[in-house]
């Protein structure tokens, strides 16, 4: 029981990740870098990409973390 959790954790995290920083990269070429006129939406696709690197890790640490109890 372990293993499936262990790899559905890894693969929930990886998708996570995945559709963070896609989700980043679409506002971006949405808006581009172009500040002076949506400073807002640079800043919100800048932060999804910075989420991708946070997300699918801590699903994975939390979800090996609830099995090992």
């Amino acid at each position: 029981m372990r293993q499936e959790t262990d790899g559905l954790a890894l693969v929930c995290g990886i998708v996570a990740s995945v559709f963070c920083l896609a989700g980043g990269l679409w506002i971006l070429t949405v808006t581009g870098f172009n500040r002076g006129t949506d400073a807002m939406s640079t800043a919100i696709g800048l932060y999804f990409i910075g989420k991708a690197f946070f997300v699918g890790p801590m699903l994975w640490i939390a979800a090996r973390r609830t099995t090992n109890s």
